[in-house]
């Protein structure tokens, strides 16, 4: 297993002030979307994945292009009847935790209404599709589910492979081959897990002294074992 060809095996987008996205089939189509904007079939657009998959970068990818401006879901809890921002796009940021709040659902909606008027797009990042929000407002339900919508998936064993060795790479950490043959098969298939992991060896590497190796990587994973392989 090769390290550097790893990292060329797939494609990486402009940093644009944050770390890499790596672009991988668990997220292609939506990394397709924010590419072909502003040619969309309707003024709103809706990505949704798993913590740590890179929803916040790709909004950030899309703010550069469409020179959209972010409007805190936060914003919304407490004023029903919002301004929509002046600007040709707008970012609203985890707005699947705007559902069954009641003013918020309503600002929800008016802001929907407000950027299809005004030509604006909008672009939402969430948890789930909005399939799975548990929107109490009909017709801000009816909206949301009509949108083009695009789920990032968990990361299968190359991009799980690549996270790993950027991750450790961004703390100047050169990770061996046989580490990354042991965890990829055994770590949870979720980015948070990878990220956590990462954090982890990296701190108990620091603790003890020593080389990120197996055995280390194996205290990192299955914490509660005790099970004896020297270094």
């Amino acid at each position: 297993m090769n390290h550097r060809q790893l990292a060329f095996d797939l494609n990486h987008r402009p940093a644009l002030g944050e770390e890499d996205f790596l672009v991988a089939p668990c997220n292609a189509e939506a990394v397709g979307w924010i590419d072909r904007f502003p040619k969309w079939p309707s003024h709103a657009l809706i990505i949704s994945g798993p913590p740590g998959s890179g929803k916040t970068h790709l909004s950030r990818v899309f703010m550069a292009k469409a020179k959209a401006v972010e409007l805190p879901a936060t914003s919304l809890l407490d004023d029903a009847i919002p301004v929509l921002p002046d600007a040709a796009a707008v970012v609203i940021e985890d707005a699947d935790m705007l559902a069954g709040h009641a003013v918020a659902e309503e600002a929800l909606f008016h802001l929907y209404n407000q950027a299809k008027s005004s030509g604006s797009s909008l672009l939402f990042t969430a948890g789930s599709p909005a399939s799975r929000w548990e929107i109490k407002l009909a017709d801000l339900s009816s909206r949301l589910r009509s949108l083009p919508s695009v789920e990032i998936s968990e990361p299968d064993d190359t991009l799980i492979t690549t996270i790993l060795v950027k991750l450790f790479a961004d703390r100047q950490i050169a990770i061996d081959d046989t580490v990354l043959q042991y965890v990829v098969p055994r770590i949870e298939r979720t980015f948070s897990a990878i990220q956590k992991f990462v954090a982890a060896a990296d701190k108990k590497a620091l603790e003890d002294k020593r080389k990120i190796t197996v055995p280390l990587a194996r205290a990192v994973l299955q914490p509660d074992q005790r099970l004896p392989f020297p270094d």
